[in-house]
């Protein structure tokens, strides 16, 4: 039989693993968030794109510098970019919901050796 020493440490490493889901849960959420905003700029500049005639002059900043690209060129980067972002979304939600689930199952063995440690306490109190 484990001992309450052994059970204490069991716990205190099981809460360790949980702490570190739980800061691995916020940064995917961090990072999650993130995506959701460039998808929904990205998404803006599709609809604007999609406003303009094929011969209207489009221009892509690289660095400090405006540089002319062809409306359909721009149109299929946007695309691309959305479909990455996407997908990036979907692979972050995947990876936030296994977290989840382990964090869950973390939770429950805690709770389950917490238990434990108080019934050996109120064992040893009776004695």
């Amino acid at each position: 039989m484990s001992t309450l020493r052994d059970l204490q440490r069991e716990l205190e490493n099981k809460a360790n693993d949980l702490s570190k889901l739980q800061k691995d849960i916020a940064k995917n959420h961090q990072v999650r968030k993130k995506y959701t905003v460039q998808l929904g700029e990205n998404e803006l500049v599709l609809k604007e794109l999609d406003l303009l005639k094929e011969d209207a002059n489009v221009y892509k900043l690289i660095g400090p510098v405006l540089v002319k690209q062809d409306l359909a060129e721009a149109n299929a980067n946007v695309r691309k970019r959305i479909e990455y972002i996407s997908a990036e979304l979907k692979r972050l939600d995947a990876t936030v919901q296994d977290l989840e689930d382990k964090q869950n199952s973390k939770k429950d063995t805690i709770l389950k050796l917490q238990q434990r440690i108080q019934s050996l306490q109120a064992g040893k109190g009776k004695a």
